[in-house]
């Protein structure tokens, strides 16, 4: 159950504080750190390992850090993990079975991990992602237990986001920037004049973190300059959509062809269902050692652009990348609604950036739904392919 404190305002410097209070208190913290060029999410030990003064550029296929003019913890939009490397492992041991004089085969499940985890830096575009994933994965009809275990014990630390990427549309989507609900904290960093946060506990075990840093009582400056910040990202997004209807405009336009003209395009190399933080496809495969003593069952992050998705008996179903692309756009937000009532979208521009070739989903809805407004085709839809059945393999 949710409950309310007061907020609270702390100095940078005790966000240190904040992240030994997790850590002394059992959880591995996970926050935004740097590797390899990028902002990206693995474990830290201290606030210093922040990306401190850095944000990021983004646009199609494009990505870069930057140095700040002031010392921001979290001045920059998001980068190629999603949340869901921790809570859905992209690869991940199922069980091991070894070779046993008496029993034949000894076979193990792997037990999720004994030590929770504390999520630092939680847009509002990735809560609503985790809570997309819930709905699927915990609380659906095929439950993932792995999943379960490692989201009971979360502890959440949200961040409300000031700065936006140039591919953000989260505002179009409904989900961000402001946090509204999931967190156990939520932080909201001012960088007017006095550099501080405004901090807000929404459950108990929040409120009894909060209760450990040094801070005073927020007041009525603090929370509008807060609520500024926020505005001022919405209003700088870097992309639209007009998300109203696109389960139908998607549905009537199956043989639009703007499909082939992504076709062209598209690498199928399925980068942006790997950076999406949605996507939830897996797959599992069996290995073995060379001496036949061991196995092992692993899962792995699976892809709607592999041929391998759809392959049945007898073949491919989607074998053209045309299709595939289709089928991974019409359902992330159109058939998505069907299954699970809601988009599959959160509008964080993922997709968009880490695309090699620069495919852009906003780009390509405004397309479908410029012809589909503007009666291209009589009926609202392009015309059917003749000779054979749409939706076809070859399709």
């Amino acid at each position: 159950m949710e409950t309310k404190a007061p907020q609270t305002v702390i100095a940078p410097a005790e966000l240190g504080r904040l992240v030994d209070v997790l850590r002394d208190g059992g959880y591995q913290v996970i926050g935004p750190t740097i590797h390899d060029g990028a902002i990206v999410y693995d474990e830290i030990t201290a606030a210093t390992q922040l990306p401190t003064g850095w944000t990021d550029v983004q646009e199609a296929a494009a990505y870069r850090l930057e140095r700040r003019a002031d010392e921001a913890r979290f001045g920059y939009a998001v980068g190629p993990h999603s949340w869901k490397r921790c809570l859905l492992p992209p690869r991940l041991r199922l069980l091991r079975a070894q070779r046993d004089p008496d029993l034949g085969f000894d076979v193990r499940e792997e037990l999720p991990p004994d030590r929770p985890m504390a999520l630092l830096g939680v847009r509002s575009c990735e809560l609503h992602a985790i809570a997309i994933q819930d709905r699927i994965l915990a609380d659906g009809r095929h439950r993932d237990d792995d999943y379960a275990a490692r989201r009971e014990d979360l502890f959440i630390v949200a961040v409300n986001c000031h700065e936006p990427g140039g591919t953000c549309f989260c505002v179009s989507m409904g989900t961000g920037p402001a946090v509204s609900s999931g967190y156990d904290l939520v932080l909201s960093e001012i960088l007017d004049g006095e550099h501080r946060l405004l901090v807000e506990a929404g459950t108990s075990r929040g409120r009894d973190v909060l209760d450990q840093l040094a801070g005073r009582t927020a007041d009525l400056t603090d929370r509008e300059a807060a609520a500024a910040a926020v505005r001022a990202a919405g209003e700088r997004m870097g992309r639209t959509v007009e998300a109203e209807g696109l389960r139908d405009l998607l549905a009537d336009n199956l043989e639009h062809p703007r499909w082939d003209d992504v076709a062209e395009r598209c690498l199928t190399c399925g980068n942006c269902t790997m950076v999406c933080p949605t996507c939830f496809c897996t797959s599992v495969e069996d290995v073995s050692d060379l001496t036949g003593e061991t196995a092992e069952r692993w899962r792995t992050w699976e892809s709607c652009f592999s041929l391998d998705h759809s392959h049945l008996h007898g073949g491919d179903v989607r074998a053209a990348g045309r299709s595939r692309y289709r089928q991974w756009l019409t359902h992330k937000f159109g058939t998505w609604h069907d299954q699970f009532g809601t988009s599959g979208c959160v509008g964080c521009g993922r997709c968009i950036t880490w695309c090699p070739v620069g495919i852009d989903v906003t780009e390509e809805l405004a397309a479908i739904r410029a012809d589909s407004v503007s009666g291209a085709a009589s009926d609202g839809r392009a015309p059917k392919p003749t000779g054979g059945a749409a939706g076809t393999a070859d399709r």
